[in-house]
C-alpha cells in the first residue's frame, strides 16, 4: 500500500468511498463528485493536503487535512481495506507537524460512534460542544433597549476591544479581524452592532444579525451535523454554512445578560424586517456566560462535539 497526494480525477472515487463507508451512519447524506470538485477547484486548494491510499493501483481510502483551519478528517476506507486508516491518518498528522501546526481539531456528529472512537484512540479529546439554537421571533423578549446602553455600528477602531472581549472564543489571530469583518463577501460589516458605555465609552458587547432569503432555513437544516454557522462568534476562518436569521454576540461576562437582550432585540427587529422567519444561534459550551443567555431565550436544536489533539 502506498500513500499519495491528490491527482485530478480523484473526486469521483473520493465521493464513492465516503458514500460506501458512511451510508449506515445516522444522518448520512451522500457526497457527489461535484461536491468534492468545489473544494479541489477552490482558490488556495493545496493537493498536498489530500491523502489517498492505493492498493494495486486502486484508491482504497482517503484523509483530508484542512491546514488553514487546523482541521483533520476521519480516514474513510473501502470495506475490506480498513487497515489503511491508520497510515492515512498518520500521514495527515505528519504533514500538519511539518507545516508548523501545533494543534488539530475534528468535528463529527455525536452519534457517529465509530468515528469518534477512532479519534479518541488516536489522541483526540473532546474539548467542547457546538450547540445550535432556534427561536420564534414572537417568543423573544420584547423589552427594548430603553434605559440601556447605546448601540452603534462596528468601526475599525473597535477591533482591539473585540479581540479582548472575544479572547478564547474568537479563533483567528487579531491581525485577521479587519479582513474578516470589513471585507467578508458573505455579509456587510453594517450587520454588526456595538453596545458601548454611556458617554461614548469603550464597547462592552458586539453582536450581529445576518439574514438572506437565499440562505438555509434554520428549522430545516440538520442541527446535529458538524456545520459551523456563518457569523457565529467562534467560527471565524472555518468552513461555514449560511443560515438565515443568524444572531450571535460576544460580551464581557458581567454584561452578558443585559447586552444580549439589547443586541437581540435590535437584531430581531432588523432581521424580521428582512427575510428571517425564525432566529437562530450557535455557541460553544466553553463560553458559559453566553450559553446561559442562549439556553434562557432559545430552544436547543442539537449539538456536535469538537475534539482536539496537541501536536507538541
Amino acid at each position: 500500500m502506498t500513500i499519495r497526494s491528490f491527482q485530478p480525477g480523484d473526486e469521483r472515487v473520493q465521493a464513492a468511498i465516503f458514500n460506501a463507508a458512511a451510508f449506515a451512519l445516522p444522518g448520512f447524506k451522500p457526497a457527489t463528485e461535484e461536491d468534492v470538485k468545489r473544494r479541489t477547484r477552490s482558490r488556495g486548494f493545496d493537493p498536498a493536503t489530500r491523502f489517498y491510499a492505493e492498493e494495486s493501483s486502486q484508491v482504497v481510502g482517503y484523509c483530508v487535512l484542512e491546514a488553514s483551519q487546523s482541521r483533520i478528517s476521519y480516514p474513510w476506507c473501502k470495506k475490506g481495506f480498513e487497515s489503511a486508516a491508520k497510515s492515512l491518518f498518520e500521514a495527515a498528522v505528519h504533514s500538519a507537524r511539518e507545516r508548523g501546526l501545533t494543534k488539530l481539531f475534528a468535528a463529527y456528529r455525536r452519534d457517529w460512534e465509530p468515528v469518534l472512537q477512532f479519534l479518541n484512540d488516536n489522541g483526540f479529546t473532546k474539548v467542547r460542544e457546538q450547540v445550535n439554537f432556534v427561536a420564534e421571533p414572537v417568543d423573544l423578549p420584547t423589552i427594548a433597549n430603553r434605559g440601556g446602553l447605546p448601540l452603534r455600528r462596528l468601526k475599525r477602531e473597535d477591533l482591539p476591544v473585540l479581540a479582548q472581549i472575544g479572547r478564547g472564543l474568537i479563533r483567528i489571530p487579531d491581525d485577521k479581524l479587519e479582513s474578516y469583518y470589513f471585507a467578508n463577501p458573505y455579509f456587510p460589516v453594517e450587520s454588526f452592532l456595538v453596545m458601548e458605555e454611556r458617554g461614548g465609552g469603550a464597547p462592552v458587547a458586539i453582536g450581529a444579525g445576518l439574514e438572506s432569503a437565499t440562505w438555509a432555513d434554520a428549522k430545516k437544516v440538520d442541527s446535529l451535523a458538524p456545520c459551523f454557522r456563518l457569523g457565529a462568534f467562534g467560527t471565524e476562518g472555518l468552513n461555514t454554512k449560511r443560515v438565515n436569521g443568524m444572531f450571535s454576540y460576544v460580551a464581557k461576562p458581567e454584561h452578558a445578560l443585559p447586552a444580549g437582550l439589547g443586541l437581540l432585540h435590535e437584531a430581531n427587529q432588523e432581521m424580521t424586517d428582512g427575510s428571517a422567519t425564525s432566529i437562530c444561534a450557535q455557541c460553544p459550551t466553553d463560553a458559559p456566560h453566553l450559553m446561559n443567555f442562549y439556553t434562557r431565550y432559545f430552544k436547543e436544536q442539537g449539538r456536535f462535539p469538537i475534539l482536539e489533539r496537541s501536536l507538541s
